[in-house]
């Protein structure tokens, strides 16, 4: 089977190459062409497909920060430990709102592993779209899944790509994890191509 691809196009949108599992966040599935072009400046009137807003706007699709993405914190408990990259995090907020015994905002330190049973763990951060959540139990790193490929677009949110889907980008920009990441759609984030959270910071809409 032929890889599904995205590939950047500078101040433009995503072109996106071979998807066939294209759905929106009430879970409809859209019926993608072998090539489509994806808004990401935020400001098409075809959302989520690009209509060529971006030149009228002159959007940047440049990356405003220069934190490495493979930056992560490790919360170590006596079962299991949590790794967190808040760089790649697209603060879906999955993991507060499913298991806030364990993914604490107002406490420090705000992850504690040993709040909850294993198994409900494991099962919030494979809810975890953008990448930013893992874990490793007796020094095994576990990170991705084995999905098919597929592209889903949150709602007033960014596109949560999943199943191997190659990006083409250069290798320092390359998401930690390559089964799954979130995409910008807002044209607000600080770290293009990936998604930040910016798009509840100016409210973003479909």
């Amino acid at each position: 089977m032929e890889n599904v691809t995205i590939e950047i196009m500078e101040n433009g949108p995503l072109i996106v190459t071979g998807l066939k599992n294209f759905q929106n966040w009430k879970g409809e599935e859209l019926s993608p062409k072998d090539r489509i072009a994806l808004c990401r400046c935020g400001e098409s009137a075809n959302k989520p497909y690009c209509d060529g807003a971006h030149a009228t706007i002159e959007f940047s699709g440049e990356r405003e920060i220069n934190r490495p993405l493979a930056k992560e914190k490790i919360y170590q408990g006596k079962d299991i430990s949590i790794h967190d990259n808040r760089v790649i995090c697209s603060h879906a907020a999955e993991c507060v709102e499913l298991l806030s015994s364990v993914f604490r905002l107002e406490e420090r330190p705000w992850i504690d592993p040993d709040r909850a049973e294993l198994d409900s763990i494991i099962e919030v951060i494979k809810k975890c779209p953008s990448g930013a959540l893992s874990y490793s139990i007796n020094e095994k790193h576990y990170r991705d899944q084995d999905r098919e490929p597929a592209i889903q677009i949150a709602q007033n949110g960014p596109y949560d790509v999943i199943g191997n889907v190659v990006l083409k980008v250069e290798e320092e920009l390359q998401p930690p994890s390559k089964e799954h990441y979130s995409l910008c759609r807002c044209g607000a984030s600080k770290n293009k191509p990936f998604c930040d959270g910016a798009h509840r910071d100016i409210n973003f809409t479909d």
